[in-house]
């Protein structure tokens, strides 16, 4: 039997780990950027803005192909190391499955650890200035605020909403319906633009059409805000625009607000338990790449099956997600059973293989 040192034997292994995902993660990312950025070309006046915005929205998407690519690189590490009779030599020297998988499984779980706690953050404080009207939840395709103090109540229908240099929100489209303490209607505003600030609303020119229906302009029209940029922002904001460390608080907010939460909630746990959802598909991985072949290992047809697999797996976690959102499955046990599940059937092939 071979005397290889645990930690020599262990950094090699997390070396070539991390640069069979790196490719995969290269390749995904590569693609994903190509995408966007032709997609977001037209729509910007330089191609460095439409390029940035396809860098922003690659951050974003980083939690949800990041198990994908971990299943991918996991299949592609061990496809290189049986290729190369690393994999013999390693075997050889009285590893298990299981001693083999520790470095991927570190790995993967530290990977995990550095998305939510930094890449997530970081996705989420560059989209903060790219903020638009595909960041928030919508109803008749439009943003509504309402408001109500003892003099009456102000809603406000808009069609888009930027954020300014200023910290400031721009909504545009704007349609303002202004009621009395008794639910009756006093006038209705349209803008093109209303401004929210710390100070309040504020419209630099308008048409109004009071009860009678009578229109006539208004200038620098101004009304006090009970909301503020920052906490308009918190509650209408989806999930997914929220980083992983203001999201607890947030949720504790809306929920003595009585709003709905549950949403959050997935994007919460989903954030919390990508580590876990890692280490099952680096277990998965390890139980595809199982073989006794040392030469003509048909890696094309394993990886196939993977990749099919693991777009199965990732609609089932859609499914147990849409479950948990609508109050079938309490929303920690939705993001939780799947990678458990999956973890669970992984270590059972890889038991079953060592055992024939």
């Amino acid at each position: 039997m071979l005397n290889l040192k645990p930690k020599i034997l262990t950094i090699f292994l997390a070396r070539r780990f991390l640069s069979g995902l790196g490719l995969v993660l290269l390749i995904i990312s590569g693609i994903i950027f190509a995408i966007t950025f032709v997609e977001r070309l037209p729509a910007y006046d330089s191609a460095i803005s439409a390029a940035n915005t396809a860098y922003i929205s690659l951050l974003a998407y980083i939690p949800i192909f990041l198990p994908l690519a971990v299943f991918m690189g996991t299949l592609l590490t061990s496809y290189n190391l049986i290729r190369s009779s690393e994999s013999v030599i390693i075997s050889g020297a009285g590893l298990s499955p299981w001693q083999k998988m520790k470095p991927f499984v570190i790995t993967a779980f530290l990977i995990g650890v550095f998305t939510i706690t930094v890449i997530n953050p970081y996705a989420v404080s560059k989209g903060a200035n790219n903020i638009g009207i595909e960041s928030f939840e919508l109803a008749d395709n439009a943003i509504w605020l309402r408001e109500a103090d003892k003099d009456g109540s102000f809603i406000m229908r808009a069609g888009g909403i930027s954020q300014t240099k200023g910290g400031g929100l721009s909504f545009t489209g704007v349609s303002v319906f202004i009621q009395d303490k008794n639910s009756t209607f006093q006038q209705r505003i349209e803008a093109k633009e209303l401004m929210l600030t710390n100070e309040g609303f504020f419209i630099k020119s308008a048409h109004a059409y009071g009860a009678a229906g009578l229109p006539h302009d208004i200038k620098d029209w101004h009304r006090a805000a009970q909301t503020n940029p920052a906490n308009f922002l918190e509650r209408n904001l989806k999930p997914d625009q929220v980083s992983f460390w203001r999201l607890p608080k947030m949720i504790m907010n809306m929920a003595k607000m009585g709003m709905p939460i549950r949403g959050h909630l997935i994007q919460l746990w989903t954030l919390l338990f990508l580590p876990l959802t890692l280490i099952a598909m680096t277990t998965l991985g390890t139980a595809f790449s199982q073989t006794r072949e040392r030469r003509n290992f048909s890696f094309g047809g394993k990886f196939s099956i993977g990749i099919v697999v693991c777009f199965a797996l990732y609609f089932t976690m859609n499914v147990f997600g849409a479950l948990g959102t609508s109050g079938a499955l309490p929303t920690i046990l939705s993001v939780l059973l799947p990678p458990l599940i999956i973890t669970a059937f992984a270590a059972t092939w890889i038991v079953s293989f060592e055992a024939i």
